[in-house]
């Protein structure tokens, strides 16, 4: 056979709209690991990696599972006795429903993409928060639907305005996401805020997208339903044992369908997508129960050391001149702002921060934020020892870079 030289085989149009900062900043950090470097990761909300562990009780469900022989395909929308877990927990937070409208899906992420997938297409809009978690934008581009962002700001403490949001409202508006407590800002809303989406959702008949991930992870103790504020609204809420239970890499999520008559075509239609991947892991579903009907005093002990946490990080960065962090109220994410010098840009300064110490970040602009404004995400897991010692070189990085050092 001739061999002879083919031009590139093209990808599908939609993959340059595909960005996932999180993740794809990692690549530098290999770089210098491949030089001998350390690098301090702190761009991905993993609490394993820092020492925390899955509940005991979680391992043996899924462990029996798996030699029960639960090892074949479940049901597609999940098996039976998480749905029944999902939907009581879902009661017991404000939200009743039946267990038929529960999907076991893996991890929230696949909650997210089906649900999305079914209520928009291309030239589709839906509503989503900046900062916001950038697995909804990429979902987005994929499915050739279009952002349209609206504001929280530091100075609101990154709650949002819900007049501005309803302004942002069009024909062409399929979805609203709330991600509340939220990812990346560690911020959590007011009643009266969450009241007033509710309400925009119910007036303008449009279905209220709720990432609840890190509900139980408010410092003050767990958060009730979003949906529990007004019950008639169209909600379909997203969960995980990812956070919480600490158990990210099992994948095991579920999205719950709020009553509402008006989201029965809707949950038809996700149930339609989740036949068509089949099912979730199987085995990590018997471990929605144990966890959902289960002792989570574990959870006590780690919203404690997250406070801790946040109480450092705040004080630390804040203390850093050019920098200013809002105080997180709930998960393990800071958004903090540093005044940039004239040209430069959030991802000069989180690389730069990087080659110089090893401490890796994710730049604002990879949620959305203006890469002008200055905001990087800290993932704040590592014990506090260890954060100090990183703020330290943090610092004074900064001092150097707003001199013009580096």
């Amino acid at each position: 056979m001739t061999s002879r030289t083919q031009p590139a085989i093209p990808v599908a149009d939609r993959i340059s709209g595909f960005s996932y900062a999180i993740r794809n900043i990692v690549t530098e950090a290999r770089k210098l690991e491949a030089d001998g470097r350390t690098v301090r990761y702190l761009n991905i909300g993993d609490p394993l990696i820092f020492g925390f562990r899955t509940p005991a009780h979680l391992v043996e469900a899924a462990t029996r599972a798996i030699h029960d022989g639960h090892n074949g395909y479940a049901p597609s929308a999940g098996i039976p006795a998480a749905r029944e877990s999902v939907a009581a927990e879902c009661t017991r937070r404000g939200m009743p429903l039946s267990a038929d409208r529960v999907v076991v899906t893996a991890g929230t992420s696949e909650g997210i993409e089906l649900a999305l997938t079914t209520l928009a297409g291309p030239g589709d809009e839906v509503l989503v928060p900046v900062p916001t978690y950038p697995l909804y934008t990429a979902v987005l581009a994929k499915i050739g639907a279009r952002p349209i962002f609206y504001d929280t700001a530091p100075e609101h403490g990154w709650v949002p305005d819900v007049r501005a949001i309803r302004a942002l409202v069009s024909r062409a508006t399929r979805a609203l996401v709330v991600i509340d407590p939220n990812n990346p800002t560690g911020a959590s809303y007011p009643a009266a805020v969450r009241r007033d989406l509710l309400e925009l959702a119910d007036d303008c008949n449009i279905p209220l997208l709720a990432d609840e991930v890190y509900a139980d992870l408010a410092f003050d103790g767990p958060i009730d339903a979003l949906a529990s504020l007004h019950p008639e609204a169209p909600v379909i809420t997203f969960s995980s044992l990812s956070k919480a239970y600490l158990a990210p890499g099992w994948r095991t999520g579920w999205l719950a369908v709020g009553a509402t008559s008006r989201l029965d075509d809707v949950l038809a239609g996700i149930k339609k997508l989740a036949d068509g991947r089949l099912c979730s892991t199987a085995p990590m579903e018997h471990a929605i129960v144990a966890a959902l009907d289960g002792d989570r005093t574990h959870q006590q002990e780690f919203r404690a050391a997250l406070r801790e946490r946040a109480e450092l990080t705040t004080a630390r960065l804040n203390a850093i001149p050019g920098m200013s962090v809002v105080h997180p109220s709930a998960a393990f994410y800071a958004m903090p702002k540093v005044d940039l010098p004239p040209g430069r840009t959030d991802e000069n300064f989180v690389l730069g921060l990087l080659r110089a110490t090893g401490v890796l970040c994710v730049y604002g602009s990879g949620f959305g934020a203006k890469p002008g404004d200055g905001f990087f995400r800290v993932v704040f897991l590592a014990s506090p020892d260890e954060l100090s010692g990183i703020y330290d070189r943090v610092a004074e990085f900064t001092a150097g870079f707003l001199a013009g050092d580096s």
